[in-house]
């Protein structure tokens, strides 16, 4: 599996992944409506929803479809205009959040090392509130917007967020790749989700500034998006392997180690 550079027209995509952490709308999902943009009729298209870690679910999903033949080249698409859905008067997200989109083809590999080597992905429930926007869905149904405007912006604990973290991060990336928590031995490149400066700060323990490709500073924390911005904003070389990682809304982590 190889992350292709080449400007592929719609016929040679046979799949399209939208993994975004804020949907375009309900009903039709994502992927459909990206597909009809595209002009694949008779392509599958769907989306994938793990709010911020998506890319990283997706690309895992289009390896699966690639290793399994039933797709050549894989559409990954993180868009993500979180800015619409922002609470003012809780200034620790609203100054933290910025859109972004990001289109991704996954192909087969080229050589027979090239791709994923290790995968982990898992949930601590302790979190399910910590970041969250309870409206849009069968929770808070649209009909009591107007009664619960604040159930459809989004609402985060940041400390809550952080703690989270410290207590659940080592033991993962253990379970990703033993070792990993203390030794990068192996990695050259960490490209991760942009949670907040904490996070960043957190995540340089494990592996160091030098290492990391760091967007925060210039766009923000770009939800689903993040993952895929900073792996175009980085340089790796044919043989080098990447960490790609992340967290989402306080619940998800997800990890992938990917030779190039």
């Amino acid at each position: 599996m190889a992350i292709d550079d080449a400007h592929l027209s719609a016929p040679d995509i046979d799949l399209v992944l939208n993994a975004s952490g804020t949907p375009m709308q309900a009903i039709p999902d994502g992927g459909a409506l990206i597909a009809a943009e595209l002009g694949m009729s008779g392509s599958f298209g769907y989306s994938v929803h793990a709010t911020c870690i998506s890319f990283l679910v997706a690309f895992q999903q289009a390896a699966f479809h690639i290793s399994m033949g039933s797709a050549k080249h894989v559409l990954i698409v993180s868009t993500e205009a979180g800015s619409r859905g922002l609470n003012f008067n809780q200034p620790e997200s609203a100054l933290l959040i910025g859109d972004a989109a990001v289109a991704v083809v996954v192909g087969p590999p080229d050589t027979p090392r090239q791709g994923i080597t290790e995968a982990h992905f898992s949930t601590d429930t302790d979190g399910v509130h910590d970041a969250e926007i309870r409206g849009f869905g069968s929770r808070v149904p649209v009909a009591d917007a107007a009664e619960h405007i604040e159930d459809f912006k989004f609402d985060m604990q940041g400390l809550k967020l952080l703690r989270g973290a410290l207590r659940w991060f080592p033991a993962f990336l253990e379970s990703l790749r033993e070792g990993l928590s203390e030794n990068p031995s192996g990695i050259e490149h960490v490209i991760p989700h942009q949670t907040s400066q904490a996070g960043m700060e957190l995540m340089s323990r494990f592996w160091g500034w030098d290492k990391m490709m760091v967007t925060l500073p210039t766009v923000g924390n770009t939800i689903a998006a993040s993952i895929p911005l900073a792996l175009h904003r980085s340089s790796i070389l044919p043989g080098e392997t990447a960490l790609l990682i992340g967290t989402g809304s306080g619940t998800h982590y997800g990890g992938l180690v990917v030779r190039w």
